[in-house]
């Protein structure tokens, strides 16, 4: 399963330009990987690497070898540049190479010598605190904004408008473009098809997608929901928004300029 950040880390990919350079920095939460009802790792120590770029380069944690069920790791190997790999396994279920150490532990990467980190992935868990957490550790320099509005939104695909909303949800994401949240009542729902995509996203939740059908045409994946979002972001629960890349998005009377991104 695919989560939103790790398509849009693919700008950084792409273009070459990326919104921070690596670097690792301590936090102050209690974090720990569980698997098959078990707990691999549990630390109040962790290093937390914020990292963008082609998939696993993600948000992650860095555990401590002292706060890591040693047993669970099995089958060692090491890499090409020095860095290690174990798979993880607990009572017979096991992760293959689901944890590893950094290929870099020098300048602004120097304190994460010697730590190991976890595949997202797959049957391993994650909790922040209490809170479970999916697809990638949440970045404390990342924002998510989420405000009504009364702006007078319309999407037109082909020549047709598929949804107009004088109250839609606008959604603020650092380094990606705004998103506008619509009511299903303003939509043409009669238009659009069940997709059987979904990804995951730390700041959000769970994201349900429809593909939009004109005529005889289908396009895939246009649409999203999050049914059930996280605590932080309930205005959004049950809102449409359209990928302002693939669609024509009149804002205020004014088209707006299509957004270039992995999405376009």
């Amino acid at each position: 399963m695919m989560n939103e950040f790790e398509v849009a880390a693919m700008i950084a990919e792409e273009t070459g330009i990326s919104p921070w350079w690596p670097a690792a920095e301590a936090s102050s939460r209690w974090v720990r990987v569980g698997l098959n009802a078990k707990t691999v790792a549990d630390s109040r120590r962790t290093q937390l690497l914020v990292q963008y770029g082609p998939p696993p380069m993600l948000p992650t944690y860095f555990f401590p070898i002292e706060d890591i069920d040693s047993s669970a790791l099995v089958n060692k190997q090491t890499r090409d540049d020095g860095s290690h790999q174990w798979d993880v396994e607990i009572d017979g279920v096991r992760v293959v190479g689901g944890a590893w150490t950094h290929p870099r532990t020098d300048g602004p990467l120097a304190s994460l010598r010697d730590l190991v980190t976890f595949t997202w992935m797959g049957a391993l868990d994650w909790f922040e605190e209490d809170d479970p957490v999916f697809a990638h550790a949440r970045d404390p320099h990342k924002r998510v904004d989420v405000a009504p509005s009364s702006r007078h939104v319309q999407v037109v695909v082909r020549d047709q408008l598929v949804a107009e909303s004088a109250n839609p949800t606008l959604l603020f994401e650092t380094t990606l473009p705004p998103r506008y949240y619509l009511p299903q009542s303003d939509v043409r729902m009669d238009l659009l098809v069940t997709s059987d995509t979904v990804t995951q996203c730390p700041y959000k939740g769970t994201a349900r997608y429809w593909s939009l059908a004109i005529g005889d045409e289908q396009l895939a994946d246009i649409a999203w929901s999050y049914p059930t979002p996280v605590p932080e972001n309930p205005r959004i629960k049950d809102l449409v928004c359209f990928f302002n890349e693939r669609v024509e998005l009149i804002v205020d009377g004014q088209h707006l300029e299509r957004p270039l991104t992995p999405w376009s």
